[in-house]
């Protein structure tokens, strides 16, 4: 609307410099040379003749032109100008202004059916819209991915943590009533196994209030300085049998000199949790491939495998607390759904972030990415 308005301005002034320029060039090429010249001389130096310059002015020129009031000819002239600028000006502006009216439009229609439970609204982006706009609907947009996904593990994940928690404990309960009925002995191997329905009980809560720590920003990270190959070569050691007797390839090409400023055992949880995985639902690909690269203050490290991989629209839906794919990579195989959620908490509280890709030629490749100075 300013540019309409100084536009507006501008054309104006411009129209009547044209008007006076026209009318001046008019009247002095319609007087004789001599007086011609003579008035070209005397308005180069106003104040050397002001009687005859006024009479020649008297004699070629409209007078009333030249009288001070509003009834000239140029304001009359100024008047009209004006009056057919301010339409156009109106005009122009509803249609400058329809692209920002129309995004606020739709941010608001979002927002309303938000506030009313649906967290799968999104802001359309309207094309020729100021970037500040457009910036918010892309902000508010992801505002509502968040809602919606946050809305989605609430509603999902009721059910399945009220399962995941009667399972170990249906399970000890059965088993020591058991022996209090002295259906099962009372011996050390019972006890056992109702410690390690405990022992799965007391994880699933620890992982639960690792991620409501992580939710909130206050999971704690103590970094300090270290190799990078050397926690991937304990990482894999620590699976080496079960990497072993899963016949799984080892491929690591990780700098000896790479050193990272971070939670060493946390980053060391999040490669713990993607081994875990490949050995649960890509053991059938026997390749296990971890790649890291420096870019742009970035430290990226892939870890990959060759197996089934998962669906292409299942793929954002990966670090979700609870989530399991429930057909490339099956339920039977266990876990309980929290292993890759917890990866992306360590990873956001360390600044970072981590996704997953299927490879070509099958598999999938999971990136994590953190700040390196």
């Amino acid at each position: 609307m300013s540019a309409l308005a100084v536009g507006a301005v501008i054309s104006i002034a411009l129209c009547m410099w044209m008007r006076f320029a026209i009318w001046d060039f008019y009247t002095m090429h319609h007087i004789p040379l001599v007086a011609r010249h003579e008035l070209e001389t005397l308005r180069a130096a106003p104040d050397y003749n002001q009687a005859r310059l006024w009479e020649l002015f008297q004699r070629y020129y409209n007078v009333r032109d030249l009288l001070p009031g509003v009834a000239s000819r140029d304001w009359l002239l100024l008047a009209a100008l004006v009056m057919a600028s301010v339409p156009v000006v109106v005009l122009c502006g509803l249609f400058a202004s329809r692209p920002l009216s129309q995004q606020f439009s739709n941010v608001a229609q979002a927002a309303r059916k938000v506030a009313q439970g649906d967290f799968s609204a999104r802001a359309l982006a309207v094309p020729y819209a100021p970037d500040e706009l457009v910036n918010l609907a892309e902000d508010f947009n992801g505002m509502t991915i968040k809602l919606e996904q946050y809305e989605r593990e609430v509603r999902d994940s009721s059910a399945i943590l009220a399962h995941e928690l009667r399972t170990p404990l249906n399970a000890a309960m059965g088993r020591v009533q058991g022996m209090l009925d002295e259906v099962f002995p009372s011996d050390s191997e019972q006890l056992q196994m109702v410690k390690r329905q405990l022992d799965q009980l007391n994880r699933l809560v620890g992982d639960i209030h690792l991620l409501s720590l992580a939710r909130a920003g206050q999971l704690a990270m103590e970094e300090s300085h270290f190799a990078l190959g050397d926690l991937i070569t304990e990482r894999l050691a620590w699976s080496g049998p079960q990497l072993d007797a899963a016949d799984i390839s080892r491929w690591v090409q990780v700098p000896h000199d790479l050193f990272v400023v971070a939670d060493r055992d946390r980053l060391g949880q999040v490669l713990s949790i993607l081994v875990e995985n490949i050995l649960r639902y890509a053991a059938s690909g026997g390749s296990l491939e971890v790649v890291s690269t420096v870019s742009e203050n970035h430290l990226v490290l892939e870890v990959a495998d060759r197996g089934p991989g998962v669906k292409e629209e299942q793929l954002f839906r990966m670090f979700d607390r609870f989530w399991r794919a429930e057909h490339s990579r099956a339920r039977p195989w266990g876990g309980n759904g929290l292993g890759l959620s917890i990866a992306s908490a360590i990873c956001n509280a360390h600044g970072g972030s981590i996704g997953a890709t299927n490879r070509e030629g099958g598999g999938l490749a999971v990136r994590i990415v953190l700040p390196f100075n």
